[in-house]
């Protein structure tokens, strides 16, 4: 089975230069070794605290930034990409590899075939009073990616974009207005529909419900699940609102600092965390009922920089199960059954998992 989307070991660091010279002197290393696979027709959630590096591993994947190492392949045969993995076990800088990395690898793509992905990748930001140019109708926004794909103008491109709005909840009555006489959900309505009117078949949702009160939270949601049944869309929900991705993903992975620390079925990541930092993070959920208290989980200390990240596991300062080992090495992704993924020595340490 091939996957809609697959990251390999996916790097992506900003530098930071200083002196009089103006030399890097140092990197942010926002993502730094992100491998996971999203399956297709899958919402696959992506939570963790702020600055964890959530917004820059999508927009690494969609090649609005650059990657500095990695691999990200979109849509690509599993024999491709078992090819590549063993060519490049193999240590072997062969022509075949190199050609095959050009095709398939979104990393090495430039120019040309960077537009051509545009039609099938796109993105919902979370403002979209800053994501919307307050100088354009609607019309203009939602058909600025006809325009600059070449797939529709005039009458052609305006019959779509009525269609998609109101495939989201707008009419063809508000063509002809700018975002801001609209409120706030109905202008992340009008980014989704600029998103969808290209029928991309992967897209990423970046904390789209974040700037817009509770009811209308609600209603986004049900139309992320109807768009996504009826369009056949991949997502991939970006959030720090675990009650929202619990909601809508199928599938959640935990980021911290730069890296997966965990990632399974939502059922089992909720019920059942094994990371340390997983669990905690759950734990702070807040439970609507006054009448209940809630045990937080023991964890203590601040968020390292990403700037100079602890040695080892990065979690290590903050973590109650702490071992020697994970100050000296970094745990890698295991597979404890169910397809549940963890990178952490002390759960590795158990011989048996309780699924």
């Amino acid at each position: 089975m091939s996957y809609m989307l697959e990251l390999v070991n996916l790097k992506k660091h900003f530098p930071i230069f200083g002196g009089v010279l103006k030399r890097r002197v140092a990197a942010v290393k926002a993502v730094d070794g992100v491998s996971i696979k999203v399956n297709r027709g899958e919402c696959f959630g992506l939570v963790g605290e702020s600055g964890c590096g959530k917004t820059t591993l999508g927009k690494t994947i969609l090649r609005l930034y650059k990657p500095d190492a990695g691999k990200i392949f979109f849509d690509v045969p599993k024999d491709v990409t078992e090819e590549i993995a063993a060519l490049e076990k193999e240590n072997l800088k062969s022509r075949r590899l190199r050609r095959l990395r050009e095709q398939y690898d979104l990393a090495t793509y430039r120019g040309r075939e960077l537009q051509l992905l545009r039609r099938k990748m796109q993105i919902v930001y979370q403002d979209p009073t800053t994501s919307l140019d307050p100088r354009m109708f609607v019309k203009d926004i939602i058909a600025e990616p006809l325009v600059a794909q070449g797939i529709a103008r005039g009458e052609e491109a305006k019959k779509m974009v009525a269609e998609i709005l109101e495939r989201v909840g707008l009419t063809s009555g508000h063509l002809y207005r700018f975002p801001h006489e609209f409120s706030g959900g109905q202008r992340q309505r009008i980014a989704v529909a600029r998103a969808l009117v290209s029928r991309p078949e992967f897209v990423i949702l970046d904390e789209p419900t974040s700037a817009v009160d509770v009811s209308v939270r609600a209603q986004l949601l049900n139309l992320f699940t109807d768009l996504q049944r009826d369009f056949n869309l991949t997502f991939m929900f970006i959030s720090h609102d675990l009650s929202i991705v619990e909601c809508i993903s199928h599938r959640v992975a935990i980021m911290y600092l730069g890296k997966i620390v965990e990632y399974s079925p939502t059922e089992e990541i909720f019920h059942r965390p094994l990371h340390p930092y997983s669990q905690a993070l759950i734990a702070s959920v807040p439970v609507p009922d006054p009448t209940k208290r809630k045990e937080r989980a023991p964890l203590t200390g601040e968020v390292p920089s990403p700037v100079n990240p602890p040695m080892g596991c990065r979690f290590h300062p903050r973590c109650p199960l702490a071992m020697d080992v994970c100050k000296q090495k970094e745990p890698e992704l295991m597979d404890v059954g169910n397809g549940h993924f963890v990178a952490c020595f002390a759960v590795s340490s158990q011989t048996h998992y309780a699924g």
